[in-house]
């Protein structure tokens, strides 16, 4: 199991949507961010509340990735961390 900060919500200008963090899970570059997308993402509170996300995407060319959470997480979650759970096996096809 590796450990992932959150670093934001995900938002715009003039809206933010509650359920969709940046996470940042110690990748340099987009492409070894990719490896990530599909796995969970699991955020426990200190009272012991665990909230349950999965990786959607990449964000931008830094390596930070998308998760959507059930529920918002809580603005003390920002710059905590989070587990994220074995990366699953894919097999690329190289041609």
């Amino acid at each position: 199991m590796e450990k992932a900060k959150i670093i934001q919500f995900r938002r715009g200008r003039h809206n933010f949507k509650p359920r969709h963090f940046l996470l940042d899970v110690g990748t340099k570059n987009k492409e070894d961010a990719e490896k990530f997308v599909g796995v969970e993402a699991e955020w426990v509170s200190e009272s012991g509340k665990k909230i349950k996300g999965n990786i959607t995407s990449t964000h931008g060319n830094k390596g930070l990735v998308r998760a959507i959470f059930e529920r918002g997480l809580p603005g003390q979650a920002i710059n905590k961390e989070c587990d994220i759970k074995n990366q699953k096996n894919k097999k690329t096809d190289k041609k």
